[in-house]
């Protein structure tokens, strides 16, 4: 047999894990706790712990916690899944999950491979960046990709919201209700739906910067203010505020998968209720997949209940 041909599991030198997660945030972490407490010897993989959640300055509606700051919360995610005696590696991350005889390959970028009976993905989205000075120095100080998470933190305040989709339409929205004054900049005319665009322009404390770019995020350990500049004219202005929601959308991790399960449009990871995948003995929990409500309790949910069926996925081979 030649060393590159895929040999079965049954056949492997290699350990064969009866379950590999892929990602570190809620969703996968969530699933390990629940596939240690079901006896299964599970792998979890990810290049780093918390994903999205570590870029979230306070987190609000994460039940048990009145107020939590992200990085908290994923140390208490992290200590909760060391309870266990669970085998974690994290440093790598993993490029590609295809089906081999029986079972699945996880392949890391750093070129080591992992067989497992079952696989979950969890590996979240990422937000689409502006790429402009300042953004990656403040991120989780001012700067935030998720209004819904961070919003009340900037009540009675001035922020920017970058965007004219829905997403930064329903941003706006909700913002009007808690911010002294919203900044809308769009490089474009607005995209989203009428009943929005509508609503949103109706806002006393909303001023619409539209066809304008966004040059630079300005601040030293908070956001002060933000540069934009007119794409016609090419005159620049600078508002001080103290937010900048970045709603110009996400990008799902699901490049692993692609050519092996389902995506829809999006590029999400098609699940049933059951958070089962086109391909047998494949899950996938949390924002990579086609389930609506990308919020950190849904996605710890989703993973308690993708280990679950995997669980009896492996029942079933037995």
């Amino acid at each position: 047999m030649d060393k590159g041909e895929a040999r079965p599991l049954t056949q492997r030198a290699e350990k064969v894990y009866d379950l590999i997660i892929v990602g570190g945030g809620p969703a996968g972490m969530t699933a390990a706790v629940y596939a240690a407490r079901k006896k299964l010897d599970a792998l979890l993989l990810s290049k780093d712990v918390g994903g999205q959640v570590n870029w979230t300055l306070g987190i609000e509606n994460y039940m048990g916690y009145q107020f939590i700051e992200g990085p908290e919360l994923i140390r208490k995610f992290e200590e909760q899944v060391k309870q266990f005696p669970l085998e974690v590696k994290t440093g790598s991350a993993v490029i590609s999950l295809s089906k081999n005889d029986g079972g699945f390959d996880a392949k890391t970028e750093s070129g080591e491979s992992y067989w497992g009976k079952a696989a979950i993905v969890a590996t979240g989205k990422r937000p689409r960046q502006l790429n402009v000075p300042g953004e990656e120095k403040l991120k989780g100080r001012g700067v935030t990709y998720c209004a819904i998470c961070d919003g009340p933190l900037f009540s009675g305040m001035k922020v920017a919201i970058i965007g004219g989709g829905n997403s930064a339409l329903e941003a706006a929205d909700d913002m009007v209700k808690m911010a002294e004054h919203i900044y809308l900049v769009s490089v474009t005319q607005l995209t989203g739906d009428a009943v929005l665009i509508d609503r949103v322009k109706a806002a006393s404390n909303l001023t619409m910067f539209l066809e304008y770019e966004v040059l630079e995020i300005t601040g030293d350990k908070l956001v002060g203010g933000i540069k934009i500049r007119d794409l016609k004219s090419k005159q620049e202005k600078v508002m001080e505020v103290s937010g900048v929601f970045v709603e110009i959308g996400l990008i799902p991790n699901s490049d692993l998968v692609k050519g092996v399960a389902t995506l829809n449009r999006l590029g999400e990871i098609e699940v049933n209720c059951n958070n089962e995948t086109s391909i047998p003995g494949l899950f996938a929990a949390g924002d990579v997949t086609s389930v609506p409500e990308k919020q950190i309790v849904v996605a710890a949910g989703e993973g308690a209940k993708a280990a679950l069926r995997a669980h009896r996925y492996l029942q079933r081979l037995s």
